[in-house]
């Protein structure tokens, strides 16, 4: 595998150069579009099967968790795979190269599908950090190396690419749960892990088959690691390992261990990391002044950003655990299993991206700025959960009601991510000092962690209350009172950010 995977690097051919195109881009592209959207077919089928499975009991198949536990799980695996970004990030600048790290992330997530294929719960949960891991791999270059493929930075096909790139993300997406979902949660759990595998499996024949076809540099390793370095890193890595394994022997041998010793520390460790990651870049003495003023503006956005993720990405989890539970499963006479709204993002992305980003340019001198359009985001997100409050009102007394709840809420979610996510990209890259382009680019997903952890920490305390009107409605005013905040201090904000806008 390792070979097939730079062999004959020098000698690809120019991806602009020459035969046929995809869409008038590099041939190139073809091949990280099917393979990111293979990969995101997988991901997003076993995410729409994960907390159900989780939380069903066992005389249906399912771990029989609660769902308060279940809900975490699925919170904290979230924040993992957007946590070993950063890591995945590292081995494709220092070890491997964006081209092969890319591979052996697709070849190491196939394997984690397959494993929760296998009807044990010790595999399941090998499985998910198998996955995990690989996530982090593959996010971290992916995107790389459709860069790679357009050496001018000012080449017009650039923004373009990342486009239909993004189409293949939402593709994926958008099927999966129509599919991997219906398999899962119809007829067999583990026949629908098994299903995302095979996706995953597809993308890496794709890949391999056609990866001669990306840049050449996606194959250089930008900054390699010395042997003295490789030794080092190698027995500090060791040590870690040896400390967990003897921290958690103990546990588990003085017959405390339990799935809390596990969820609370990486729950912990996610929102500590995103700030030793900022006090470690804001005191770095190598800085101007104008960069960490920058820097300490950008704290602000992560902030919100980490607000914006905890209640957006409850969709795989109380918002799935609502379709299951209180939803109606049958719309105009059409029958629909609970996993079909997980589709509901990814479509509503690909009507409202066009047209969301065509508004920003028609309002050209009136276009909000970005403190404003990230306030805008945490608002849309609060009153998302708002009218969530209200159909959990509907739905008391064991009521089911109808799905046109959810589908509101996944409308007005994916208004207001359409205002945070593609902005918080652009103004990562506006703000981050040149030393650190790409641990910055790291921290935007370590916003994802952060929030991700904050719900997990909630869902463990409130236990599950955490799926009440109550709830909905303190996380709805926190995220749109938090957004209001935003918006009055971004003067403030603006200060700090210096001629960025």
């Amino acid at each position: 595998m390792a070979s097939s995977l730079t062999k004959d690097a020098a000698k690809q051919d120019t991806p602009a150069s020459g035969g046929w195109t995809f869409f008038g881009h590099p041939r190139g592209l073809a091949t990280l579009f099917a393979t990111e959207m293979w990969e995101r077919y997988s991901f997003y089928g076993m995410r729409a099967l994960l907390v159900l499975y989780l939380v069903a009991p066992a005389s249906e198949g399912g771990l029989g968790f609660d769902a308060a536990t279940g809900a975490a799980i699925y919170s904290v695996y979230n924040a993992a795979v957007y946590l070993l970004a950063m890591p995945g990030g590292w081995f494709g600048d220092r070890l491997w190269g964006p081209r092969k790290t890319v591979g052996i992330a697709g070849c190491v997530i196939m394997v984690g599908h397959f494993l929760l294929a296998v009807p044990f719960s010790a595999s399941f949960f090998v499985g998910l950090v198998v996955i995990a891991i690989g996530s982090g791999l593959l996010k971290a270059n992916i995107s790389t190396m459709v860069g790679h493929l357009y050496p001018d930075r000012n080449d017009a096909r650039r923004d373009a690419a990342f486009t239909i790139f993004y189409i293949g993300i939402n593709i994926g997406s958008f099927a999966a749960p129509l599919t991997v979902g219906f398999v899962g949660k119809e007829i067999n759990w583990h026949l629908g892990f098994g299903l995302a595998g095979v996706g995953m499996a597809l993308g890496v024949i794709m890949y391999l088959l056609t990866n001669k076809n990306l840049s050449p540099t996606s194959s250089v390793v930008p900054s390699p690691l010395s042997a003295a370095e490789r030794a080092s890193l190698l027995k500090k890595g060791l040590l870690w390992l040896l400390a967990a394994a003897v921290f958690y022997g103990i546990v588990a041998g003085t017959g405390n261990f339990g799935v809390d010793w596990v969820l609370w520390p990486l729950s912990l460790l996610g929102i500590a990391l995103p700030a030793f990651y900022f006090i470690r870049i804001r005191s770095d003495k190598d800085l101007t002044s104008d960069e960490k003023s920058r820097v300490s503006s950008y704290v602000g956005f992560f902030i919100v950003a980490a607000i914006f993720w905890m209640i957006y990405d409850q969709s795989g989890s109380t918002l799935n655990l609502f379709a299951e539970n209180n939803t109606e499963k049958t719309l105009f006479g059409i029958d629909f299993p609970t996993t079909a709204f997980q589709s509901l993002n990814p479509l509503y992305v690909m009507a409202l991206a066009p047209v969301i980003a065509a508004l920003w340019v028609k309002l050209r001198s009136k276009n909000p700025s970005t403190t404003v359009k990230f306030g805008m985001g945490l608002i849309g997100i609060g009153v998302s959960f708002g009218v969530m409050m209200l159909a959990m009102a509907a739905a008391s007394g064991g009521a089911k009601v109808t799905p046109l709840w959810l589908a509101l809420v996944y409308l007005i979610q994916t208004v207001a991510e359409l205002c945070v996510s593609p902005v918080g990209l652009s103004v990562t890259t506006k703000l981050a000092p040149q030393k650190y382009a790409s641990q910055m680019m790291g921290l935007w997903f370590l916003a994802t962690t952060a929030g991700d952890c904050m719900a997990a920490i909630t869902q463990l305390i409130v236990g599950d209350s955490f799926m009440s009107k109550t709830s909905f409605a303190i996380q709805g005013v926190v995220a749109a009172l938090a957004g209001v905040i935003f918006v009055l201090t971004r003067k403030r904000v603006q200060k700090l950010m210096g001629d960025v806008r």
